[in-house]
């Protein structure tokens, strides 16, 4: 009998053992609004698109680099859809540039099919993160789609718009 007890008690004991281990090995699920940002160590206005983006729910994962070339290029990003920073979703959707927190939200909900992310080329005035006193340039997002075309995902008129 008393046997019989202890092999049950290490029985479980190895079960319980053997899951919890197994358990500690899942990598925890990643929200739907967390970002890998990789951006030049030093830019300043990246910081400010990232704590923009933090103020409207997203979790930041940062990454300094100095081979952002070569991220851009592995992921598909042409040459003329670039800026100075390269979100990442847990998906791989790519988020190139100032985009409003609203677009990205808005894609992430419903990603189309066929789609590699979007972009806001440049650098444009009134963009967030590139907020200079009252001064804003209109500026379209782009829809980057995986065979390399393009078309507008949305356009952004004001500066309250930009920064919603």
């Amino acid at each position: 009998m008393l046997f019989t007890h202890l092999f049950r008690y290490f029985f479980v004991v190895c079960v319980l053992s053997t899951m919890s281990q197994a358990y500690a090995e899942i990598p925890p699920k990643r929200d739907a609004l967390t970002l890998d940002v990789y951006k030049s160590p030093n830019c300043g206005c990246c910081k400010k698109w990232i704590t923009y983006m933090h103020a409207r729910g997203f979790t930041i994962q940062t990454h300094n680099s100095n081979e952002l070339d070569a991220l851009k290029q592995s992921k598909g990003i042409g040459y003329a859809y670039q800026s100075c920073h390269t979100g990442v979703s847990a998906d791989g959707y790519v988020f190139e540039g100032h985009i409003p927190a609203k677009f990205v939200k808005a894609f992430l909900a419903e990603p189309p099919q066929g789609a590699l992310g979007l972009s806001v080329p440049a650098m444009p005035v009134g963009s967030p993160g590139m907020e200079y006193q009252n001064m804003f340039r209109p500026y379209d997002i782009l829809l980057l789609m995986q065979d390399g075309s393009t078309e507008i995902y949305g356009r952004v008129n004001s500066l309250t718009t930009s920064l919603e």
